[in-house]
């Protein structure tokens, strides 16, 4: 069974249509969401993360349709997830703050204290968990979110644009923690940095328009590429092109 699974998915935003049917399924694994701007992949996100409701079709995470409420409850306990842009209080510390949102899943009270401090060591941030947030900079923002989203070892991973403002060293070091949740998680990561789908993702989906434009491997993106002799820097994306190029209309330019 999938552990995510979304057929004939549709959102709106207002006259535009931001998923067109959508058919996608995800088990464990990291899988990378690529995709032009406006092409539908934070929609999907945060379908998936119950923040946002469809306006057409179903979704069943972790074996239940998360279209009621009974069972999205549920299925929030086992999801985390780092929005591109995620509130957080300034005047928390990191402790403070990762433990809060422990509290809003649920977490069992016994545990929690170990989990939080788990998770912040897990994004290299142990030396500054007791700092406020309001003190740190912009990529460490960001690693506190990864912290909070990692926190109940979800069986649900749903990271929006994860890397930004995250500096080299510590994108190689977020890519390994990437490979390791995936052993056992079902790992969704939205980005336009194809380096991170190179390097960490087993599965790549190409979103253009609300549709899926491509499913496959890194490797064999990365072969469309080489084979179609499309633009780009790298064989990814190089296959990024290709298969972009593929499903629009002939003749039809990139907006």
């Amino acid at each position: 069974m999938s552990t995510i699974r979304v057929t004939g998915l549709r959102v709106r935003h207002r006259r535009t249509l931001a998923l067109d049917g959508v058919d996608l399924a995800f088990g464990p694994g990291v899988h990378g969401l690529l995709g032009p701007n406006g092409a539908g992949k934070t929609s999907l996100i945060r379908v998936l993360a119950t923040v946002a409701e469809p306006d057409g079709g179903r979704v069943e995470i972790l074996g239940e349709d998360v279209a009621d409420r009974g069972p999205r409850g549920r299925v929030r306990r086992h999801l985390g997830y780092l929005p591109q842009e995620f509130g957080y209080y300034p005047g928390f510390t990191v402790r403070e703050f990762v433990a809060y949102v422990a509290w809003l899943k649920e977490m069992p009270a016994a545990g929690t204290d170990a989990a939080v401090e788990r998770a912040v060591a897990r994004v290299g941030l142990a030396d500054r968990i007791d700092a406020k947030v309001r003190t740190l900079s912009g990529g460490m923002v960001r690693r506190v979110g990864i912290a909070q989203a990692i926190v109940n070892d979800p069986r649900v991973l749903l990271l929006d644009e994860p890397t930004a403002g995250l500096d080299p060293e510590q994108r190689v070091e977020f890519r390994e923690l990437l490979r390791e949740l995936g052993a056992t998680t079902a790992v969704i990561v939205s980005t336009h940095l194809v380096e991170d789908v190179a390097s960490a993702c087993t599965e790549v989906t190409l979103l253009e328009r609300g549709r899926v434009a491509y499913r496959g491997t890194p490797a064999a993106l990365a072969a469309l590429g080489a084979s179609t002799g499309a633009r780009g820097d790298s064989p990814l994306e190089r296959g990024y092109t290709a298969a972009l190029g593929a499903h629009r209309a002939p003749g039809e330019v990139t907006r």
